[in-house]
């Protein structure tokens, strides 16, 4: 199922890009399909360094060298630490950057949605992070 290569963010961290998933209701609505994501973290601290508290509905780091533009629609499979469910997520990108941009890891920053099922990604992440959430060491965005 996978259309491109498996991409690797610190120990922990597998981000593969993948076709033929299907879409919840509404994902495409705009009439571009959207990108289709799968992000496995594995550690709690890749699980830090990927998450982005700081947006309004929470979000994630996405590893991947394919180039995105912000606003970009994506869907993201997401599977956090050992817990057999996946989260599915129709997000947008607010935060690139990109293949050779210097020591930043490549990928895409993508914001959960503003209903039931980023409300439930942002919640297990923060239950999942505790109090390594205020924590001051430097993550994949800021």
């Amino acid at each position: 199922m996978n259309d491109g290569p498996m991409t690797r963010l610190a120990a922990g961290v597998v981000a593969t890009p993948l076709s033929g998933a299907a879409l919840p209701p509404g994902a495409a609505a705009s009439g571009a399909r959207p990108s289709v994501l799968s992000l496995a973290i594995k550690e709690k601290a890749a699980l830090y360094a990927a998450y982005m508290p700081y947006l309004k509905h929470g979000g994630i780091f996405v590893p991947t060298s394919k180039p995105y533009q912000l606003g970009d629609e994506v869907y993201l499979i997401l599977t956090l630490m050992d817990d057999p469910a996946k989260l599915p997520l129709a997000g947008k990108v607010v935060w690139v950057s990109p293949a050779g941009g210097g020591s930043r890891q490549p990928g895409i920053g993508v914001h959960f949605p503003a209903d039931e099922t980023g409300l439930n990604a942002r919640r297990k992440i923060e239950d999942l992070l505790g109090t390594a959430l205020k924590s001051a060491r430097p993550t994949h965005t800021i």
